[in-house]
């Protein structure tokens, strides 16, 4: 299984795409919006962890730049950008985070990882699945960033506990993103 993730995406998901590729392709630009912003929230909360800080400013460009690209995929397919119901996904993730710290640190990053696996296993099924080319390119050339982020956030959340602590709550986090992603949402979103 792909990055630590203990379920695969469900064929449900699929049929989404398939029905609802525009509002895939919206969620999608709110993704890397709100994956800019955690990463700056995380940067904001530990700024006297400097290797935190220079990861993070990374990976904040990074997710803006690909909320641009997003946009402009957008713009292309002539498809306007507006607000779109969240799914669950992101709520259901985030009340999994324990709120004393160091483990409230270890969490944050450990959810942010899990999101980045998930959004990397999508943008797989996703360069695989869509006909349309210059999608498919797109989102093959997304899938090895989301990757990387993962592996971020994983080594960072061993600068706030030991290596097999980490280990242990990730397996722990994984096991319930499972469960949130196998009950599945009815919205068509990037991670329902």
């Amino acid at each position: 299984m792909m990055l630590n993730l203990k379920t695969e995406s469900p064929e449900r998901w699929l049929a989404q795409v398939d029905n609802h590729l525009d509002e895939i392709l919206i969620d999608h630009a709110h993704c890397e919006n709100k994956a800019a912003r955690a990463a700056l929230n995380l940067l904001m909360s530990y700024v006297e962890n400097e290797e935190l800080t220079i990861k993070m400013t990374e990976i904040v460009n990074e997710e803006l730049e690909h909320f641009h690209q997003v946009l402009g995929m957008l713009k292309k397919r002539g498809i306007p950008f507006r607000r779109l119901t969240q799914s669950n996904y992101g709520r259901q993730m985030k009340e999994l985070i324990r709120p004393q710290e160091p483990d409230r640190a270890v969490d944050r990053l450990l959810v942010a990882a899990l999101i980045e696996a998930r959004s990397c296993e999508r943008f797989d099924l996703l360069r695989h699945h869509i006909d349309d080319v210059e999608l498919s390119d797109f989102y093959d050339e997304l899938f090895e960033s989301e990757a990387r982020h993962y592996s971020v956030y994983v080594q960072l959340a061993e600068d706030f506990a030991p290596r097999r602590k980490v280990e242990l709550r990730l397996q722990e986090l994984a096991r319930a993103e499972a469960d949130i992603i196998n009950h599945g949402d009815t919205l068509p979103r990037m991670h329902s």
